[in-house]
């Protein structure tokens, strides 16, 4: 009787939640959503809640009011490069449309929203440049606009974007003048913002940034050789360490100006964003494990293991050797517990063959500088997870997995879940009805979201949570061919189009016990001029 009855109350609350969205061939659709439901208000009270996006692929606007050309606006023009010929020219509009796209959030009862700032429209020619006040405009008019509606700002610094003026003068990564760059650049913002901005990440996955524009060569500036990419130019096996080195110290120059000139004035917290995938061993060899260990090494921990320890993973120093830079004893000081939290991208998992003690067939991490391990997502013909309809596959598991092991290699450090979601493929032959439709995306939510609560129920110290993407948007060298948005996008007149996913993530939401946050100070007691 008590199951009977549990799914009799699971049937009622999709039917309340989902009926108004459904056409009357749709009500089949239904019996698929009666899954389980996760128990509530077992977040803690003051977990974040949010959207995430990113300037290149949400603003458009690229040569409004006074912003200079960046990376991406350069290569996403070259003939090739992305998928469908697309760019960021317009992306969503969301520079001249924040407005209608904050109302959504607040429709959503988030109360925190992730996105990045454009370097190029607040320094277009770098630190020997004027400031773009109209950059510095728009964000404080985006941040005050959030606050107003209870939304904190989490703000990342660049999210793979910056100046071609910096590529063009220096070589962009590749040269140690990016990091008085950066830590410059980093001045302005927490100058301009920090007052308000409460959450600062200085990068978004650094680690794919490296190895595909200086690896594959298919990112900006486009640089790679043979086998890995047939690029103009670029070394494959050198200078994904060099652009990493000088990223990892410009973080740090960056972690250093805010907590030296900023923070204990403006009272916020600073961290990195990384994409976390979790590698399986295929087998239970010791061999197999160590492949696993070394696959987290040559991507999570590259990073990490620097800002936090102040040195490289030890796999990466015996397996590179020289290729891999050096920190001077200073640096080390300087990077040394670099953060005060950790943001985790996390979308799929993988699993992981040992490549020094047999060979391995071509694939990902097979050569020495990936790591020597082959990356696959089947085993014995059995793929890992849930297939998705590009190519990834939904493994909840392996969130709280690599999740738990953050926790034990650093320390239970703070963590936030910076992106997860569920991508369909743009088919321009489906009708508006199917595309809005999106049960997959539900469950693939709720699923991660149960394996987030399992993490933080085992003592992880999570703190917050992110769904990418609010919106449909451009996604790099896929253009416009993938989906993500808990609102689907009309891209040929922008329209925003509210998806199944979007009011179960709102009832999910409104089912926890969460803190809003406060309007600006500035701003209190005034009326809300920019209201729709």
């Amino acid at each position: 009787m008590g199951i009977a009855w549990e799914l009799v109350k699971r049937a009622v609350l999709v039917h309340m939640l989902l009926l108004p969205l459904l056409s009357s061939n749709d009500h089949k659709a239904i019996s698929v959503l009666c899954f389980h439901h996760s128990s509530h208000n077992n977040f803690p009270n003051h977990f974040l809640f949010g959207t995430a996006s990113s300037s290149y692929q949400y603003e458009g606007a690229y040569l409004t009011d006074g912003k200079g050309l960046s990376n991406w606006d350069i290569f996403s023009h070259i003939p090739g490069k992305i998928i469908d010929g697309s760019n960021g020219d317009i992306a969503v509009d969301h520079y001249h449309r924040y407005l209608e796209d904050i109302e959504l959030m607040d429709a959503l009862k988030v109360n925190s929203y992730r996105f990045s700032l454009s370097w190029a429209r607040i320094l277009p020619k770098g630190r020997f440049g004027a400031v773009n006040m109209g950059g510095i405009h728009f964000y404080n008019r985006l941040i005050d606009a959030l606050l107003r509606k209870g939304i904190q700002p989490f703000v990342t610094l660049t999210h793979f974007d910056m100046p071609q003026e910096l590529q063009d003068k220096y070589g962009g990564w590749l040269s140690p003048q990016s990091q008085e760059e950066f830590a410059f650049y980093a001045e302005i913002c927490f100058k301009w913002f920090g007052d308000r901005v409460k959450y600062w990440t200085t990068f978004n996955e650094p680690n794919l940034q490296v190895s595909f524009g200086y690896r594959t060569g298919n990112y900006p500036p486009g640089r790679c050789s043979k086998p890995f990419g047939d690029c103009i130019e670029g070394d494959s096996e050198s200078e994904p360490f060099i652009a990493a080195h000088n990223i990892i110290l410009s973080h740090a120059s960056a972690v250093d100006v805010y907590r030296s000139k900023y923070q204990r004035e403006q009272k916020g917290r600073i961290g990195i964003v990384l994409p976390a995938s979790w590698y399986e061993p295929i087998s239970n060899s010791t061999a197999d494990k160590m492949a696993s260990e070394r696959a987290q090494s040559f991507t999570f921990n590259w990073f990490l293991d620097p800002i936090i320890f102040g040195k490289y993973p030890s796999e990466m120093e015996k397996i590179l050797g020289t290729i891999l830079p050096k920190f001077s004893s200073t640096e080390m000081i300087k990077l040394n517990k670099g953060l005060d939290f950790l943001g985790m991208n996390y979308y799929t998992s993988y699993y992981v063959q040992d490549c020094i003690s047999s060979k391995c067939e071509p694939g990902t991490g097979v050569t020495r500088t990936e790591g020597l391990y082959l990356r696959s997502t089947e085993k014995n013909g059995v793929p890992i997870g849930e297939p998705t309809p590009i190519g990834w596959y939904s493994y909840p598991q392996g969130m709280e997995k690599v999740i738990t092991y953050a926790k034990d290699r650093y320390n239970n450090i703070p963590m936030f879940i910076t992106e997860n979601g569920y991508a369909e493929k743009n088919n321009q032959n489906s009708t508006l009805e199917e595309h809005v439709n999106d049960v997959k995306r539900m469950k693939f939510l709720e699923d991660h979201l149960d394996a987030l609560l399992s993490a933080i129920r085992k003592g992880a110290d999570v703190r917050g949570y992110f769904v990418w993407s609010l919106l449909d948007n451009f996604s790099w060298i896929r253009g416009y061919t993938r989906r993500f948005g808990l609102y689907h996008v009309d891209y040929s007149t922008l329209k925003r189009t509210q998806r199944l996913s979007a009011r179960w993530y709102k009832q999910f939401i409104t089912n926890q016990t969460i803190t809003k946050a406060s309007r600006p100070e500035h701003e209190r007691g005034q009326e809300n001029q920019y209201r729709l």
